[in-house]
């Protein structure tokens, strides 16, 4: 392995580790709920446009689909990009 890519995965680890570690009581939530307390506290008589289709059972599950997601839109990033540079190789 490179020098440079074992000094990225050690800054990489580093980034998700202090934080983690400086303050282990915080809740770390997603954007979503932030922006629904912020409208409510903006305007008491908000109410949202429509509820969703089908709400996961958990955090953990809705995390884990964000997740999977995220993965298979960059899986196909990567496939666009790496057939690009192909094509011009």
């Amino acid at each position: 392995m490179k020098k440079q890519n074992i000094v990225l995965l050690f800054i990489f680890a580093l980034l998700i580790i202090v934080p983690l570690v400086l303050n282990p009581s915080a809740e770390y939530s997603g954007s979503d709920s932030n922006a629904e307390s912020m409208a409510s506290e903006i305007n008491p008589n908000y109410e949202p446009w429509f509820e969703p289709l089908w709400e996961p059972p958990s955090g953990e599950v809705e995390s884990l689909l964000f997740t999977l997601f995220a993965v298979f839109g960059a899986l196909i990033i990567g496939y666009y990009l790496g057939t690009l540079k192909e094509k011009k190789a």
